[in-house]
């Protein structure tokens, strides 16, 4: 297998392993902490990005041990994912300079 190829479906996996973190705690925090659908997904997002505002907390004892599996669960795969999608761009970046120097 090619090494694109195999970059690619690494790439597509961490992306819905990213997506999928996202989705998954904006479904919990809507049906358990009974929050808006659009709060969710942003609490989600902040948590997940580290940033935590603070404007929105789990209430629910379930709520908040979630939240703790949520961030070293979802952090770690969103620095993977961006890290690997940097590095990716990186070196596409350095192939393509390769080649337009070589002619």
């Amino acid at each position: 297998m090619h090494k694109d190829t195999i970059e690619k479906y690494i790439f597509r996996y961490l992306l819905a392993l990213a997506l999928f973190a996202i989705a998954l705690g904006t479904v919990f925090y809507h049906l358990v902490e009974h929050l808006k659908w659009v709060d969710s997904y942003y609490f989600s997002v902040i948590t997940l990005a580290t940033v935590g505002y603070g404007d929105i907390t789990p209430h629910t004892t379930a709520g908040k041990i979630f939240t703790t599996f949520y961030i070293f669960f979802g952090v770690g795969v969103l620095t993977t994912f961006l890290t690997y999608s940097l590095k990716r761009r990186g070196e596409r970046f350095h192939d393509r300079r390769s080649r337009k120097n070589k002619r």
